[in-house]
């Protein structure tokens, strides 16, 4: 039985704020009382329920099942963002499907806008998770006097360090953004804050918080698992400071080596199975750090990736549902040295390639009767016309089968990998090499791991091995830009200059300009 389902934290919230994921839209304060939650007097009676109606439901909120919404697993929000604009991973245009009046083009050439979609998406979620943070704040404080002062603190310092996780998306998607730490505010009250002001209020509340969250034996014994903890709140820092050159200007490389010394000390190891993190009920992986809790009979939370990545026939002989999407790009092709005697052996692990089989090794069969087989090297942005409309691309692997899976394999047991050990190491040895200092091991043991040879480290090499080892776990974006080449992937289209802030940073969104001035536009748009 999994770990969250002895503690069910998500299960014994009572009340699931609604409260308007129009942050900046309105001219309202925030103070509002929302309609759907259940009488006050109920919901504050004592300790247990005020931290269930303050703190435990705001993970409900991590993961989710509709467009925007979660940091992972849905589509059209924060991981797209960071994922479908990259070398890593496209949604081609594949003849009447996937073209979506153009969103996904956009991202693949860079040609986004402030009026995108998913730009607006990512910044309301972001926002109302923080609103909720503040408001969750602001109760704790009404009703301290039910709660001892250890418990008061330590509930605040998980609030305020998930809350400092969500500007840290916030800084690395946008830069400039307004802090906001109260529930009383209204819009004409609301200032932009420069990137750098935003980077040190967030380093700031995570080492606030640190001594007050729970270690790596509380989240291994159970009751802390899927929570912030301080493991989460370490990783969390060590990548502030490894991209701390890009959103302040300084870098930052041995506060990067420290944090990630301070995880390993917490007790984290590289399973010996690569798989293993991914499987179904990965809950007692030993590498993973955070994750989004799945469980299909408890929460509502989707993994959507494989759903929209597999063709139909593939997903209908896993008994689930396909939508024929996502998929590597030549890219992947190239660092994995596919179909070469020294093909990375992740390849395999994380993508389909070639022909299909079912559970049973029996050959899957295409719409027209004929072998289903997967063309990695067709692929191409727009795929209309040609013959591999349906079947150009590699396809995601990364995720074991949930066999018992609900809603077309959307409802999982398959925990989301937000955050794992591997990453760790691979941090360290970029930080080590960027500092003039010796960081082979890590580097060598995330590769072993893998079953793969050892080679001497260099930035080139570790831009390649973080393509291959955290494939479709969202980071390609930031170690791009962190690596200085992230720019249009569309032939015929020259990179623009990154001084200019294009593509480095996302626009605003549109919207949010226009009903408040205070907020001023990114550079570059």
């Amino acid at each position: 039985m999994k770990r969250m389902k002895r503690m069910k934290y998500y299960a014994l919230c009572i009340i699931n704020y609604a409260l308007s994921s129009c942050l900046l839209f309105t001219a309202c304060t925030l103070d509002e009382e929302p309609r759907d939650q259940i009488p006050e007097e109920e919901a504050y009676t004592n300790p247990t329920t005020l931290y269930q109606n303050t703190v435990a439901m705001l993970y409900t909120y991590i993961g989710g099942n509709a467009d925007g919404q979660g940091l992972q697993g849905t589509c059209r929000g924060i991981y797209d963002l960071q994922t479908f604009g990259s070398d890593e991973a496209m949604v081609p245009t594949r003849g009447g499907d996937w073209y979506d009046g153009g969103i996904w083009q956009d991202l693949y050439r860079h040609s986004w806008g402030a009026g995108h979609e998913m730009l607006k998406n990512s910044w309301l979620y972001l926002y109302k998770v923080i609103t909720l943070c503040n408001r969750s704040l602001k109760l704790l404080e009404n009703y301290k006097i039910m709660l001892s002062d250890y418990q008061y603190d330590s509930y605040q310092a998980e609030v305020r360090a998930l809350r400092a996780i969500y500007y840290w998306y916030l800084i690395d998607l946008f830069g400039n953004v307004p802090i906001i730490t109260s529930t009383d505010v209204s819009m004409n009250e609301v200032q932009q804050s420069q990137r750098s002001q935003v980077f040190a209020f967030t380093v700031s509340e995570l080492q606030k918080a640190l001594p007050l969250l729970a270690d790596y034996n509380s989240v291994h014994q159970g009751d802390y698992y899927g929570r912030v903890t301080r493991p989460v709140a370490l990783f969390v820092l060590a990548k502030l400071m490894l991209n701390a050159e890009v959103y302040t200007g300084t870098p930052q490389w041995q506060a990067c080596i420290d944090y990630c010394d301070l995880i390993e000390a917490q007790g984290f190891w590289l399973e010996l199975n690569y798989e293993r993190n991914f499987y179904v009920h990965n809950d007692d992986s030993n590498e993973n750090i955070w994750t989004i809790v799945m469980d299909k009979d408890l929460y509502s939370n989707e993994m959507q990736y494989m759903f929209r990545s597999w063709h139909y026939r593939h997903a209908a002989a896993y008994g689930f549902g396909g939508e024929n999407g996502a998929c590597a790009t030549k890219k992947v092709l190239e660092v994995s040295k596919f179909e070469t005697p020294e093909q990375d052996r992740r390849l395999e692990k994380n993508y389909w390639t070639g022909v299909v089989t079912d559970r049973n090794n029996n050959i899957v069969t295409d719409r027209s009767g004929n072998p289903l087989e997967y063309h990695p090297v067709m692929v191409k942005i727009d795929l209309s016309g040609s013959k591999y409309v349906e079947t150009a691309g590699a396809r995601m692997k990364k995720y074991d089968i949930d066999k018992n899976a609900l809603k077309d394999g959307k409802l999982m047991d398959n925990d989301i990998v937000l955050f794992r050990f591997a990453d760790v190491l691979l941090m360290r040895a970029e930080a080590k090499l960027r500092a003039g200092q010796d960081g082979q091991d890590d580097y060598d043991c995330v590769r072993l791991r893998a079953g793969m040879p050892e080679r001497p480290i260099t930035l080139e090499n570790l831009l390649d091995e973080r393509l291959m080892e955290l494939c479709w776990e969202g980071w390609r974006r930031q170690d791009m830009i962190r690596f200085h080449c992230y720019k249009s992937l569309y032939e015929g289209i020259n990179p623009v200059d990154e001084s200019d802030g294009h593509t480095c940073l996302f626009p605003i969104p549109g919207d949010i300009i226009t009903l408040n001035p205070n907020i001023k536009q990114n550079k570059g748009y």
